[in-house]
């Protein structure tokens, strides 16, 4: 498995740990201790989003963002695969 591969593993992993907390959040709106974790692991995946926009290619549009050029084009397309 390729770096960009595994960052990109990594990346959904963190995000379907935010997808659970948030559903048990839904339930248990005063649980801190939950809610510490949740953004504990958003801030992780806002982390890793970013350094995987710099080094490959931009996750959303808002990550697209350079003073050379528009890099939202950069990512390869759905029938390509996501590691190109």
């Amino acid at each position: 498995m390729s770096n960009k591969e595994q960052m990109l593993k990594d990346i959904s992993i963190v995000d379907f740990i935010l997808v659970e907390f948030a559903l048990y959040l839904d339930t248990h709106p005063t649980d801190r201790n939950a809610m510490e974790y949740f953004n504990h692991y958003s801030r992780m995946k806002n982390q890793m989003v970013k350094e995987f926009s710099q080094k490959y290619f931009p996750l959303t549009k808002d990550l697209a963002e350079s003073n050379k050029e528009w890099r939202w084009g950069a990512a390869p397309l759905p029938w390509e695969g996501a590691c190109g």
